[in-house]
């Protein structure tokens, strides 16, 4: 996991550059919006928690692109295939998944090298944690 405020990151200047941890909320936000009308994805998520899951994924996101430690201080190490393990992370599910975080993140007002940055991680991680290809 990247450290984040000033330490290394992947990315560690596109957190501020796109407009740090306000942008983060609203792509996050965004993403959730989708993400409740989809009839593949919303049973995963916990809806009894819906703000709980949109601050994890908006401070993993800020973290890993060189924002606060407040995942790492809070969860400790992300283990992204050990925390999706119990969800059926098959290819439709991803591919929903890409597609939600996609329009969200066409929202926001990027650069093109902005985008298809961060782009680019959303979707190796999200192929990287494909974990049946069961139906």
């Amino acid at each position: 996991m990247r450290v984040g405020e000033g330490g290394a990151a992947a990315q560690g200047e596109l957190f501020h550059a796109i407009g740090g941890s306000e942008t983060f909320d609203l792509l996050v936000r965004r993403f959730y919006e989708r993400v409740q009308t989809d009839p593949v994805l919303w049973p995963m998520y916990p809806q009894h928690d819906l703000e709980g899951a949109i601050h994890r994924l908006s401070s993993f996101l800020q973290q890993y692109w060189g924002g606060p430690t407040t995942y790492s201080q809070e969860r400790g190490h992300p283990r992204l295939r050990a925390r999706h393990a119990a969800f059926k992370v098959n290819p439709e599910a991803r591919d929903h998944w890409l597609g939600h975080m996609r329009d969200a993140l066409d929202t926001l007002d990027l650069s093109p090298l902005q985008h298809a940055t961060f782009w680019g991680y959303l979707d190796r991680a999200a192929h990287s944690l494909v974990n049946t290809f069961a139906e």
